[in-house]
This record gives structure tokens, sequence and C-alpha cells, in this order.
């Protein structure tokens, strides 16, 4: 299934028809993480070498996808699931969701969701979840930054796709600039992300794209994006 889905993603990122991605569970979860009789079948250190570096590409992928991603989540988002939800630029769930990284309970410690829920949530929170392994509501998850918000599960596919429609009346690409800028910038020093920001805005005042948005704004019409 990792597998399947980077391919999948990899053909999205090549298709500028795609402006907006959202990632969704099919079954009764979201995505409760990896399927531990898989792994406990296959106990030998490169197999489960292979299979966690594989994910770890999984979710890089998605930050480096040039669309931006939405989770939209209901029923559990358990270890790798809180992972995928973490790592989603945005996240939207049912109240009825529930969110966990439970490795310790089993011994096998969450460390690869660690690196998404610590650069999501603050750290006393991301240790909570991950030392306790207690399930978090969609309410806590939205108060702690897990999530952007929690709705009601009725509205859960109109809110979602309500933002996703917002997003798609911006310029694609500026919008993959943005979102490449953020991740790039964020895990510098501050004064290094200045000087990068101030490059990558500077670069972005050339694009067609920004020539169209602020004479748009200025004769107080809608633009006519290229992308």
């Amino acid at each position: 299934m990792i597998g399947a889905a980077m391919d999948h993603l990899r053909a999205i990122s090549e298709d500028l028809s795609v402006r907006v991605v959202v990632l969704a569970g099919a079954g009764p979860a979201f995505c409760a993480g990896h399927d531990l009789k898989e792994l406990k079948d296959n106990p030998d250190s490169a197999t489960t070498q292979t299979l966690f570096s594989q994910c770890s590409d999984l979710m890089m992928q998605l930050v480096r996808l040039p669309q931006p991603v939405i989770a939209k989540v209901h029923g559990v988002a358990t270890a790798a699931g809180c992972q995928l939800v973490a790592t989603a630029d945005l996240a939207i769930a049912g109240k009825s969701a529930t969110f966990a990284t439970p490795g310790g309970n089993i011994g096998l410690f969450c460390t690869t969701p660690s690196v998404a829920v610590s650069r999501t949530v603050s750290r006393k929170k991301a240790m909570e979840m991950l030392l306790t392994g207690k399930p978090v509501k969609a309410t806590a998850a939205e108060a702690m930054g897990l999530i952007n918000s929690a709705v009601p599960d009725s509205e859960l596919d109109d809110t979602v796709d309500a933002l996703a429609k917002l997003i798609t009346s911006k310029s694609a690409h500026i919008l993959s600039i943005g979102k490449k800028a953020f991740y790039e910038q964020i895990e510098k020093p501050m004064a290094d992300s200045y000087v990068y920001a101030s490059a990558v805005m500077a670069q972005n005042m050339l694009e067609d794209d920004c020539t169209e948005g602020i004479a748009a704004f200025v004769e107080k019409r809608a633009p006519n994006w290229r992308s």
C-alpha cells in the first residue's frame, strides 16, 4: 500500500490539473498504522529497515509534493496514521476521530511518527502522546495544533470540500513555491530563514501570476491565473 501510494503521489506531482490533494481513509478508520501481524511475521532487520525507510520516504514525498495536502480524518489515526495527519499540510477531523502514538504499549516506540508529531505540536504535548500512548480526542487535537479544526462528523466532507475549493482559487504555481519555502525555512535558524525567504519572495515577484495578482488587486477584479 505504501508503494502504491508513493506511485500515485509521483503521478500527481507531475499532473498540473491536480491543484489540491485530499488524503482520506476508505474504511472504518483513517489509518491504524502498520500491520502488526506483518511485522511479527517478518521480524528480520533488513525487512523492517526497508519498511520503515519506505514509510519515511512516503512522508517526505507528501512534504515535497507541489500541491497542498489536506488530511480528512474520521475514526482513528494511530501510530503511522497519526504521522500522516501530522505530515499533511492541513488536517480536518470529525469530532468522533481520535489520535494516538501508542507504540510504547506494545514495546515498539513511535519513533518515526515522533518526527512529524514533534514538528506539529509542542514538545511537551508530543512527549505526552508518545510516552503515554493515550488517545487524544479531535477537539483536544485541535487545541494542541495537531489538526486545524474538529467539526461535526456530518460536516466533515463539506468542510474539506470548501477548504479545497478555497485553495484551488489561488495560483497553483505560487502556492507550490510557498509550500516548498515554508518547509525549507522552518528548519533553518531565524536569520538564515529571513535570507532564504527574502530571496524566494524576490524571485516570486518575477512570476507572471504575481504580476497578474497584484494588478487584479489594484484594479479591484478577480485575478486570471495562468496556473
